[in-house]
């Protein structure tokens, strides 16, 4: 028989995940099986464990791809010369996330994915794999802003970047809701704090300049 191609195996295990993606986001980690994944994705069961061996397999999978889209983001925000642009461009970059109707499915399945974190280690160690890396790219644009004297040097790096990420993710629970946001009205808004809370009176001044 002949063997199957890297670019088919991977269209394969992508099928998969995409038909997991739509499960989960539709009934939940719990009430989803693999017999309703395997009937999703158009595959055998069989193919699906030369893929898989585990439900919890797959959760995790879908965990590591998306962190790999955000590695990409927050490896782009610290090529960034300016410290202070690149921290306005990874805010700029995520907040499109949250516009992006395709990744409704991917927030409702993240958020599943939290509450998963609680008791399963292996989803544990992906999600704040995930969280650690956007969390050390934040902090280090503060830390460089502050070398240059375009940060606050009383503002501690960690502390900032973990609360950052906390109005993100309630964002994202809020628009998993469906609730009815005007994301625009608090984009203007986060960044305003951003620049009231972080920024030198310099920095402040250079911009309104």
């Amino acid at each position: 028989m002949p063997k199957i191609t890297e670019t088919k195996r991977e269209e394969r295990r992508q099928q998969i995940l995409d038909a997991a993606l739509r499960c989960f986001s539709r009934d939940g980690f719990h009430a989803t099986t693999t017999a309703d994944i395997v009937r999703e994705s158009g595959l055998s069961q069989g193919a699906l464990y030369l893929y898989f061996a585990t439900k919890d397999d797959i959760v995790v999978a879908l965990a590591d791809d998306r962190h790999q889209g955000e590695v990409f983001l927050n490896a782009l925000a610290k090529s960034e010369q300016d410290p202070v642009q690149g921290l306005l461009l990874l805010i700029e970059l995520y907040g499109r996330g949250l516009t992006d109707q395709r990744r409704i499915e991917m927030r409702r399945v993240g958020i599943q994915g939290w509450a998963e974190a609680l008791r399963n280690p292996r989803i544990h160690d992906s999600v704040l794999q995930g969280f650690s890396s956007v969390r050390a790219a934040i902090a280090e644009l503060i830390r460089r802003g502050q070398a240059t004297g375009q940060i606050r040097p009383d503002v501690e790096p960690d502390a900032a970047a973990r609360t950052m990420i906390a109005v993100f993710q309630g964002l994202v629970l809020q628009l998993a809701w469906g609730e009815d946001m005007d994301l625009a009205a608090c984009g203007t808004l986060i960044r305003g704090m951003i620049r009231n809370t972080l920024f030198t009176d310099a920095v402040r001044a250079a911009e309104s300049a």
